[in-house]
């Protein structure tokens, strides 16, 4: 059975949130921003203003240059938040497999095999865009594809106002004529890579076989290759399912406050995640870090990654901001715990200044070249410093347990080793093991 997926979107949401709250403003330039904040930041745009130059993100001051007639707006979070409850609630009895984007307006909707009893998908989100329209003052653009994907590119074709239909087996077709950035999911290191042999269009990029792509990304030659054309098994989340996030955690054999250890520690947990969303597919916009104390306290942080990223370095930059702001007490640290959620497609906003377009580019070269060596030869093939140090550490703190305890650290190779034997040859010469299984004193009763 073919899918059937409803992408519903309502355009520049918390903008249309205050129109219907206020329809004085239809039809002028607004720009929601919160005025009194020091440098404020636009929260979302009009399309009257977007089409003047302002950008979400920028500052308000910039935003003010560029469109003078704009109505600045603060906003309000629970108006946008009670919006998408409505939205949702007119959307459940037509699939128990609803994934709603954080107060944006957009809707997923799996319609699959539900045409005995709605009928065909096409009407469904007719339907719901009447209902819509008529008790909620919204009017969001809808679009029918096999695949969430597909679905989403459709609705950004006919931004601000339209419907668009793409049948199965014709995804390839529709994307092919579009440019690289209209796709989700492809980076902007993948759009630098790409312009490079002037490849700018989907159909450029489907031209070539998974094996040519492989030479110059590597481990991100298979997403492309799925990607350009159109193919996405991704699931509609079920209503109430939480969204997706990857984590991870390490329990210290002892407790500790070391610095380099805790670092070493959350870089290894970077390394599971990072691998975990490029698997995915997926970026994180936000990193969290929890502390767990010996004495049973727990500190929660968290940290935006901007823009949301899937690369270990740029990780541990943002894992690192949300350890500190954690780890406040002089307490010693029993648990760690590394959170990513909010995941969405990789960004392919290109970086402004050609540094770090040059550092990013470098980052994902080391990140996929390390996936590639791993995937070939196993997850401990290779090895950053920190993550290394991070094991010595570990040796170290059990082998001062075992000296505390009273325990001798045995040579594992045994006496009748050649090590052992060439070390009793010559009696200037000592294999560290053999030293090490000589002694019997506790930790205290000798130097560290």
């Amino acid at each position: 059975m073919d899918r059937a997926i409803i992408h519903l979107n309502v355009a520049d949401f918390a903008v249309a949130v205050e129109r219907a709250m206020d329809r004085r403003l239809a039809g002028c330039p607004v720009v929601i921003a919160r005025a009194g904040a020091e440098r404020a930041a636009v929260y979302d745009m009009s399309e009257e203003a977007f089409r003047a130059g302002v950008r979400k993100g920028m500052t308000l001051a910039q935003a003010a240059r560029r469109c003078r007639d704009a109505r600045i707006l603060p906003p309000h979070p629970e108006r946008y938040e009670q919006a998408m409850r409505a939205l949702l609630q007119r959307a459940l009895p037509c699939s128990p497999r609803i994934e709603a984007g954080e107060n944006d307006g957009h809707l997923f909707i799996d319609a699959t095999g539900t045409g005995r009893l709605l009928g065909p998908a096409m009407d469904v989100a007719w339907r719901l865009r009447r209902e819509i329209r008529a008790h909620l003052g919204l009017t969001p653009i809808w679009s029918v594809a096999p695949n969430k994907l597909v679905a989403k590119v459709a609705t950004r074709l006919v931004k601000p106002e339209g419907e668009y239909i793409v049948a199965a087996g014709e995804e390839q077709p529709f994307l092919a004529p579009l440019r690289l950035e209209l796709i989700p999911g492809i980076e902007r290191d993948d759009l630098s890579r790409l312009r490079e042999f002037n490849l700018t269009r989907a159909h450029d990029v489907a031209a070539l076989r998974l094996e040519e792509l492989r030479v110059p990304f590597g481990s991100r030659a298979m997403f492309l290759y799925e990607t350009v054309r159109g193919i996405d098994p991704s699931p509609v989340l079920a209503v109430g399912e939480k969204p997706p996030a990857v984590a991870a955690s390490h329990v210290f054999a002892t407790d500790t406050n070391d610095t380099d250890t805790l670092l070493a520690a959350l870089y290894r947990q970077v390394e599971q995640v990072g691998s975990e969303l490029r698997r995915r597919r997926r970026a994180a916009q936000r990193v969290a870090v929890v502390l767990d104390y010996s004495d049973g306290a727990r500190c929660i942080r968290q940290a935006a990654a901007r823009p949301a990223t899937a690369n270990d370095i740029s990780l541990f930059e943002t894992a690192r901001k949300a350890l500190f702001l954690a780890w406040v007490r002089r307490v010693r640290i029993r648990h760690l715990r590394l959170v990513c959620d909010r995941l969405v497609f990789p960004p392919a906003q290109l970086a402004l200044f050609v540094d770090d377009r040059q550092q990013a580019k470098k980052r994902d070269r080391l990140i996929g070249a390390m996936d590639a060596v791993r995937y070939r030869f196993g997850r401990d093939a290779i090895d950053t410093g920190r993550t290394a140090c991070s094991v010595r550490a570990t040796n170290r703190a059990r082998a001062e347990k075992m000296l505390d305890a009273g325990y001798p650290i045995l040579d594992q190779r045994g006496p009748n080793s050649a090590e052992a034997a060439s070390s009793h040859d010559d009696p200037n010469r000592k294999s560290l093991p053999h030293f090490l299984s000589s002694i019997r004193h506790h930790v205290s009763s000798i130097a560290p």
